[in-house]
């Protein structure tokens, strides 16, 4: 594959679309990795089994939904989500606050990859390096690393998912064996099945977000749907899954030092790899999110790896100011305030469908559409009313509750405005 061509503000091309397997393990990544393993070990610290596989099978759902629909859009159109959203209801600078949301998001996961590793290799240095330094370079080395394009992300993801997953499940049989040393018990902080479900949400919903940023290079639908299965058992059933047992098990959520320590090299290695294939894969997409606002924003292209450049420094210094210590608060922001920009997409995509002849036109092409929406007062509105109201109904699952708050009112607010428009030119015929 030509990576120096990365497609960020234009269709992929038939002839650049890629093979399933290629693809499935990218995406299968996102999930199959250290913050999912974190997120499974809060989840089983702070709930019962039942509850949290409840909070699991309720969160993924709705990952499921969001993910499937994006990603078939995805590749059906051949472009990434930040632009999908300029024919999605956000127009040409709604849709580069999306992308701008994207890469500020996937700035904090590579800041939340980037401090666990940081934490890993100075705990095998034995605290000789100390965090920030550790913290520092390797977000500077992985920025570096991901400047090869979405080309590197597949030979990474070779390595790395196995490797993670094997070395997850014997882990887990150590430490249930009794051949892990239990760290001291840590203080439980209870958590509602709804809130456990917006947690497991919004540990996935930024990966729903940029799905069509991987399968706009895929040649079929049937290819989006196993990818989005997969996905969701992998790292949510396995991953997330063993986690809660260990976290059970242990009496306590940090598990990853333990993965770090255990198994001699080996648990290091997987930590090393899975961050490298995982921020990977965060710098890429934020720097399709970012391509698209300052296009936007400019009228020009910038440079694929200033574009790298700038977000792997940002992200690393997120890292070492200490992002980590906010992660379920960062999981509760990205699990109230995303789903509703998504459920807007979805809904104009396949119910309003306000742009999808010019999207066919322009596809038929390989094209995009030559006129483009200025604004989307609409779309931008209808994400402020859903993320209200998953933040301030405390009622149900506020992911959910954003979802549909936000689906609905773009709809509503979409209707109101041709209403309004059919009665303006009514009128204006009766004048004349």
């Amino acid at each position: 594959m030509n990576t120096t061509n990365n497609f960020t503000v234009s269709r992929v091309p038939a002839n650049h679309r890629m093979a399933f397997f290629s693809l499935a393990l990218i995406h299968m990544g996102m999930l199959t990795a250290l913050d999912q393993f974190m997120l499974g070990a809060v989840l089983g610290h702070s709930m019962s089994v039942k509850d949290a596989f409840l909070a699991i099978t309720g969160g993924s759902i709705i990952f499921f939904i969001a993910t499937f629909g994006l990603g078939y859009a995805g590749m059906k159109e051949g472009l990434s989500g930040s632009m999908l959203a300029r024919w999605c209801g956000f127009g040409r600078a709604g849709s580069s606050l999306v992308g701008l949301l994207i890469a500020i998001s996937l700035m904090g996961w590579f800041g939340v990859q980037n401090a666990v590793f940081a934490r890993s290799l100075d705990f095998s240095t034995g605290g000789v390096m100390g965090f920030k330094t550790a913290a520092a370079l390797s977000g500077i080395t992985l920025t570096v690393l991901v400047a090869f394009g979405i080309g590197a992300l597949k030979y990474t993801a070779r390595i790395a998912v196995p490797l993670f997953l094997l070395n997850v499940i014997y882990i887990s049989w150590s430490i249930f064996s009794g051949d892990v040393h239990q760290p001291p018990a840590e203080p439980v902080s209870l958590l509602t099945v709804s809130a456990g479900i917006t947690l497991v949400v919004g540990g996935a919903i930024v990966a729903s977000l940029i799905t069509p940023d991987i399968t706009r290079y895929s040649r079929n639908g049937n290819s989006v749907f196993w990818m989005t299965l997969l996905t969701i058992f992998l790292g949510e059933y396995l991953v997330n899954g063993l986690a809660v047992y260990l976290a059970l098990k242990l009496n306590t959520s940090d598990v990853v030092t333990i993965m770090s320590q255990a198994s001699a090299g080996v648990g290091f290695l997987a930590v090393v790899f899975s961050t490298l294939r995982v921020n990977d894969l965060n710098l890429y997409s934020s720097s399709l999110g970012v391509a698209n606002f300052l296009e936007v924003l400019t009228g020009r292209k910038v440079s694929y790896l200033l574009l790298i450049l700038f977000a792997g420094l940002v992200s690393t210094a997120l890292s070492v100011v200490g992002i980590l210590d906010r992660f379920v608060d960062f999981l509760t922001l990205l699990g109230i305030f995303y789903p509703p920009v998504i459920g807007v997409m979805l809904t104009d995509y396949y119910l309003l469908k306000t742009h999808r002849d010019a999207l066919n036109q322009s596809r038929e092409k390989g094209d995009i559409p030559a006129e483009t929406p200025r604004y989307g007062v609409n779309a931008i509105l209808a994400s402020v009313v859903g993320g209200a109201a998953g933040y301030f109904i405390t009622a149900g699952v506020p992911a959910l509750t954003s979802l549909l708050a936000g689906s609905l009112a773009y709809y509503s607010f979409t209707l109101m405005k041709k209403m309004a428009g059919n009665l303006l030119r009514s009128r204006t015929k009766v004048g004349v």
